[in-house]
């Protein structure tokens, strides 16, 4: 039986754009990695380390569950 992929989406964009516009440079400086690791989180390409998801979602001062969720594809 083979098991269905998971990915874990997210808000970050919107969360960005409803934040004073925040660019992902500035996202990226305040959580400590590069813009491209911004990119490919936003993109759903990359998914964050926990401690990396919770810095996330503290700087947008939303529960982890409002910033990121598993899709089943």
């Amino acid at each position: 039986m083979a098991r269905e992929k998971t990915r874990i989406r997210n808000e970050i964009r919107a969360l960005r754009f409803h934040h004073g516009e925040m660019t992902q440079q500035e996202l990226a400086d305040r959580i400590g990695v590069s813009r491209q690791t911004v990119v490919a989180i936003e993109q759903a390409k990359y998914s964050p380390t926990l401690e990396l998801a919770f810095r996330i979602a503290q700087v947008f001062e939303r529960p982890l569950q409002e910033v990121f969720w598993m899709e089943e594809e």
